[in-house]
């Protein structure tokens, strides 16, 4: 089996799909349910955030498996697959275990770093297992990804990546304005970025902090945790009259603020300069907003060349150290496990070789005491385990390299193991979640 990721994020689609496809607690249980019901698959888990929609499922086949789950995804999302099928991504075995360690460390953010997505995937996984749909297999991989996103934020600085990017891009702005303190600041987005931008600008001692949202509800939820205020999308123009700065980061489609906009709001602010922090991937703001008198435009490639962004990118690239390193070590484990059936009803096949040689002996020597009956039994499970300990510990050792599996071919062929005999063991493995 491997394992096989579809989904779409805040990299791949707009946000309007992206709301469309979430999915909530009743039909993620239900999704993981048809996806294991469906012919490739045997374990499914599901992420759900404002940001990105996941499917993990352990798969036997990546063509099959990846049918069954995007035209399941998009039934249970409410959305058309013809419409959804543009904005998935896909990830197959070793990049697939690689993309939920990112996604787990916090690499695959809007906002670098960010903590929540821990709470998310433990979520995930309860509900995988509450299911019954997380085994071995992503039960295994999902907790090995909480893991590592542990040691990332233990080993590095991720965890305040983005913090340092806004940071960072304040300095800049302070060198057009002076210090944010008294400077009216207007944040626009209402996501996990443009709340910490917030937050920090709220921290450094603005005297004003508004939240413009295409959702006013949210708008308010991150204005109320810095004492700000609230306004819809549509009064952008009238508030950036009296802004100082504006920090905008909406994870939209195309741009939010355009030249026409910014140009008429200058007009009636009297040569006053306005710096305008664009921390959105894709830009929010139009290239041309930068050709405007007083105005001042910082985006994320202004900051790639400061210092503070330069110890971001260094975290980055040490955590991403770690989700390789890591990636190795759990491939080369769950190889090592995938023959574990097979050594098991190798044991499994010996036992039964050792009770019915003994039978055999009780029967044609009835006059053995009890004593030498026992050494008997002893000396002849010493022999076994002798002969099988070599081999076995040798297959799982080999497991761990790339095409592993085929020792364990050649281990069953060798003895004649029944191919049933294993397939038990790991249909009973899967049962109890140990598989």
């Amino acid at each position: 089996m491997s394992v096989l990721v579809v989904g779409l994020s805040h990299r791949s689609a707009p946000v309007a799909v992206l709301e469309r496809a979430s999915l909530g607690g009743d039909s993620q249980a239900k999704l993981l349910t048809d996806v294991v019901a469906s012919e490739h698959a045997v374990e499914a888990l599901a992420l759900s955030t404002c940001n990105r929609v996941e499917v993990y499922a352990d798969v036997d086949k990546f063509h099959g498996g990846l049918a069954d789950v995007s035209e399941l995804l998009a039934r249970h999302a409410g959305v058309p697959l013809e419409a959804l099928t543009p904005h998935l991504y896909v990830h197959y075995e070793d990049r697939a275990v690689a993309h939920l360690f990112s996604v787990v460390c916090g690499l695959d953010s809007m906002v670098v770093g960010e903590s929540q997505i821990v709470a998310q995937v433990k979520q995930a996984l309860r509900l995988g297992q509450q299911a019954g749909t997380a085994g071995r297999v992503l039960g295994g991989l999902a907790q090995q990804a909480l893991r590592v996103g542990k040691r990332a934020r233990t080993e590095t600085g991720i965890d305040q990546a983005g913090r340092s990017l806004v940071t960072a891009g304040l300095d800049q702005a302070s060198r057009v304005l002076g210090p944010v303190q008294h400077r009216e600041v207007l944040v626009v987005g209402a996501g996990s970025m443009s709340a910490l931008a917030a937050t920090v600008v709220s921290q450094a001692g603005a005297e004003r902090v508004l939240v413009a949202n295409r959702t006013l509800s949210h708008a308010k939820r991150v204005a109320d945790s810095v004492g700000g205020s609230a306004l819809p999308l549509a009064d952008l123009g009238q508030a950036l009259v009296s802004a100082d700065l504006l920090i905008s980061c909406t994870g939209a489609v195309g741009h939010v603020i355009d030249a026409e906009l910014v140009a008429g709001v200058q007009e009636q602010r009297a040569g006053r300069p306005l710096v305008v922090l664009d921390l959105a991937l894709p830009r929010d703001v139009a290239p041309e907003v930068r050709d405007i008198d007083g105005v001042t435009v910082i985006d994320l490639e202004t900051l790639a060349a400061s210092v503070v962004d330069q110890a971001h990118v260094a975290d980055v690239e040490a955590a991403r150290t770690i989700v390789a390193d890591e990636v190795a070590s759990f491939l080369g484990w769950q190889r090592a496990a995938s023959v574990a059936p097979t050594v098991v009803a190798l044991r499994g096949m010996a036992e039964d070789v050792v009770v019915a040689e003994l039978t055999r002996l009780a029967g044609r020597a009835p006059h053995l005491d009890e004593r030498s009956r026992n050494e008997i039994e002893s000396t002849v499970r010493r022999v076994v385990d002798k002969l099988l300990h070599a081999p076995t510990v040798r297959v799982k050792q080999l497991a761990e390299e790339p095409g592993g599996q085929s020792y364990a071919d050649a281990l069953s062929r060798l003895f004649d193991l029944d191919p049933k005999a294993v397939e038990a063991v790991t249909r009973a493995d899967i049962e109890n979640g140990t598989a």
